[in-house]
């Protein structure tokens, strides 16, 4: 698969599932209409979206330039920690606006969120990772192409 399929195909599957799951959740969190709570996980999905696609790219372009491959349990916190908290950066205005809540609740909420997505982003990546194999940036390197 090339490295944009794979990157876009994971995007899209890691941000379905997060709809599903955080819209429901808002509501209850925020007393708020599930249609109003699922519009908002839709706007946060799609920014999440876009920035799942630009934070990869330059993940995985800092990545190959590493000596040791591989994803270590290192690498995919430090894969995990890079991701959310850009995005919590990014979400809290949307997430204050819509929901009609100061800067510091949204900022709460993030944090609630935060725990969640962290564990999930993790968890999906290897899941990912384990169904379609390890990008071409993380895949070990054959010890004899460094002698050629």
């Amino acid at each position: 698969m090339s490295p944009t399929a794979r990157r876009v195909l994971q995007a899209v599957l890691y941000e379905v599932i997060a709809i599903a799951a955080v819209g429901p959740l808002l509501s209850l969190a925020f007393d708020k209409p599930q249609a109003s709570t699922f519009g908002l996980a839709v706007v946060l999905s799609t920014i999440a979206l876009a920035w799942n696609y630009a934070f990869n790219w330059v993940f995985e372009r800092w990545e190959s330039r590493q000596a040791v491959r591989g994803r270590s349990f290192a690498r995919r916190l430090a894969h995990g920690a890079g991701f959310e908290g850009g995005l919590v950066v990014i979400l809290l205005p949307v997430m204050s606006s819509w929901l009609d809540i100061s800067v510091a609740a949204a900022f709460m909420a993030n944090l609630a969120l935060l725990v969640f997505f962290f564990l999930y982003a993790i968890e999906s990546t290897w899941a990912f990772d384990r169904v379609f194999g390890l990008p071409a940036s993380a895949a070990k390197r054959d010890p004899e192409a460094f002698v050629r």
